[in-house]
């Protein structure tokens, strides 16, 4: 949608809340969240998502323990956004149509579906129960990286008949570089009618050039995160994005003053310290493995005596994808078993 000034719209979606849990082993209080939502809603940030990293029902002992409950977290930043929509996200097989329930029954306003890039049927039931519901019902495509554009537009078009309200995709391992989000992204705008979807990661230094990639190719609603806090090298930085892009001529509705005080308040009250390249992130960005697994891949790498990159490119060359947890000690013990 254009502005009167003729620049495109982007909708900015902030998920600082949620993905970056990851990175603080999903333990922010409620006053952490209450703080960075209300900054965020100062801003304008149109949507701020909240939540156990990987979604609504994923508390446990495989992906970690989140200090609050859904519903603590849920009612705790719903009274913090007077202006800004409310957002959540959900894996199927982690979260159900009760936790979907809860949460809408919680005032939230954008509901997020994630699966595997190649998955999109896992998606139809709660899509369903979504639409019924008259939700605002998002899906992404996860690990994105692993089929080609063809394939994505299939999958993002099956969604889209299923009921989904906007489709996208997850860079989930920041393995992308701009042209691949070009070609990916032109596609899927190509092949459907509801508004598409961007959301980064910073493993190969390239999240904001591929955030504006994708908006440059039709995506508008595009996802980023205060400091880039996330999982493993972080999300697309909020706060350099917004200006960005309003410089490349679209338009965010975003004060620039505002959203950098979010950010600073993030860095100030959210993280030990903001997201960086490391080698370990670099690693997981080259083979095209979750970020998300980096801090799980450091502890075990650690307690078995093995490097942290052996296990990650051996994960590549496994195709591993989120939810196979499991796999990282299974990795671990064969490089310590081979090492002899």
């Amino acid at each position: 949608m254009s502005q009167p000034d003729g620049r495109r719209r982007v909708v900015i979606h902030d998920p600082t809340l949620r993905d970056g849990h990851h990175a603080v082993r999903h333990t922010l209080s409620r006053e952490q969240l209450s703080r960075y939502a209300a900054a965020a809603d100062a801003a304008g940030v149109p949507v701020v998502e909240v939540g156990h990293g990987n979604g609504l029902g994923a508390s446990s002992l495989q992906v970690g323990r989140a200090a609050l409950s859904d519903d603590e977290m849920l009612s705790t930043v719903r009274e913090a956004l007077p202006n800004s929509k409310m957002g959540v996200f959900m894996l199927p097989g982690w979260g159900t149509a009760d936790d979907l329930r809860r949460a809408l029954d919680h005032g939230a306003d954008v509901v997020r579906l994630g699966t595997h890039c190649t998955e999109s049927d896992l998606t139809e039931r709660h899509l369903g129960f979504l639409r019924d519901a008259g939700a605002d019902a998002q899906c992404l495509l996860l690990m994105s990286h692993m089929a080609d554009a063809a394939r994505l537009a299939k999958e993002c078009r099956r969604l889209e008949d299923f009921g989904a309200t906007a489709v996208g995709i997850f860079d989930s391992s920041g393995h992308y570089l701009p042209p691949d989000v070009t070609e990916r992204i032109s596609t899927l705008v190509d092949a459907v009618r509801v508004p598409v979807i961007f959301h980064g990661h910073n493993n190969l230094g390239m999240a904001v050039a591929n955030s504006v990639a994708a908006a440059q190719a039709g995506a508008t609603v595009i996802d980023a995160c205060a400091r880039g806090f996330g999982a493993g090298a972080g999300n697309t930085q909020l706060e350099v994005l917004v200006p960005v892009l309003e410089r490349t001529g679209f338009a965010t509705g975003i004060d620039l003053y505002k959203v950098l005080d979010a950010a600073d308040l993030a860095e100030r009250e959210l993280m030990p310290a903001p997201p960086t390249i490391d080698s370990v992130s670099l690693v997981s960005g080259l083979v095209g493995v979750f970020s998300g697994f980096k801090t799980r891949v450091l502890d075990i790498a650690g307690r078995e005596g093995v490097d942290p990159r052996d296990i990650f490119f051996e994960l590549g060359r496994r195709q591993a994808v989120a939810g196979q947890e499991d796999l990282i000690v299974d990795v671990a013990l064969e490089l310590r078993g081979a090492r002899g």
